[in-house]
């Protein structure tokens, strides 16, 4: 008789995280998570929806393509791919991997990020977490001295055209429009030019970028640029040149 006819079968039990105290978590949302990274709406929407389908089953991890996203929260794609692009730079999401295919994060729980978790601990303004915490709150749009930086942190040029700035034709421009929630953050705010400010209107900044490439007042070396500098802009990398007392 064959001998692997008598082999026993084994199974593997894949092991899961143990599920969070839901009430815990949701208090922590409204109360800490919410108010402390001023989320919008939308962002609100998406992380809720991506919570409830990994972490509060049991799952660290979760893949989603955009249009599947989209489609499921009832929000356009173009919102959602922003809402998602901040919620990364938040940290509030870690990208694992991105693919044609779509993208595979870890959610993470409201006391497992950083800054909120600090702010909730009611940690002291030594805490280096602090003044970092303090830039990613500010209004950089409404207030004199924080417009300055960030004309300041673009270094006389136009975000998008490259074009040198004069007084006159020098302006603040939200990357992400006011109208599906842009933010007065630096992260959202750039210096350009009137000329760009009004041709982009309410169209995403990607798609404005390469609307200036077609019309050939970008080469293909600084589309390219331009487009790394965006994801920069979004991720926090391109900080204005504030002292922290500023804030």
């Amino acid at each position: 008789m064959n001998s692997r006819m008598n082999r026993p079968k084994t199974t593997i039990a894949l092991a899961k995280s143990p599920k969070p105290n839901v009430e815990r978590i949701w208090k922590q949302f409204e109360d800490h998570l919410i108010p402390g990274l001023r989320l919008s709406v939308i962002e609100r929407a998406i992380y809720s929806h991506l919570l409830r389908h990994s972490r509060l089953e049991g799952k660290r991890q979760l893949r989603f393509s955009i249009l599947e996203l989209a489609r499921r929260v009832r929000i356009s794609g173009q919102p959602v791919r922003d809402a998602v692009r901040r919620l990364i730079a938040y940290d509030v999401l870690r990208l694992v991997e991105r693919t044609n295919v779509g993208h595979l994060v870890e959610v993470r729980l409201p006391h497992e990020i950083h800054a909120v978790s600090s702010l909730a601990r009611k940690s002291s303004a030594t805490s280096p977490i602090r003044p970092r915490f303090l830039l990613e709150q500010a209004n950089f749009y409404h207030r004199p001295d924080l417009r300055r930086a960030i004309h300041a942190r673009e270094a006389g040029l136009c975000f998008y055209c490259r074009k040198r700035l004069t007084p006159l034709v020098m302006c603040l421009d939200h990357v992400i429009p006011r109208v599906i929630s842009g933010r007065h953050s630096y992260r959202n705010l750039v210096s350009c030019c009137t000329e760009c400010n009004q041709q982009k209107g309410q169209r995403n900044a990607t798609e404005f970028l390469r609307s200036l490439y077609r019309d050939q007042r970008l080469t293909a070396h600084e589309l390219k640029a331009r487009l790394r500098a965006l994801e920069s802009l979004a991720a926090g990398r391109l900080l204005p040149p504030l002292p922290p007392t500023k804030l």
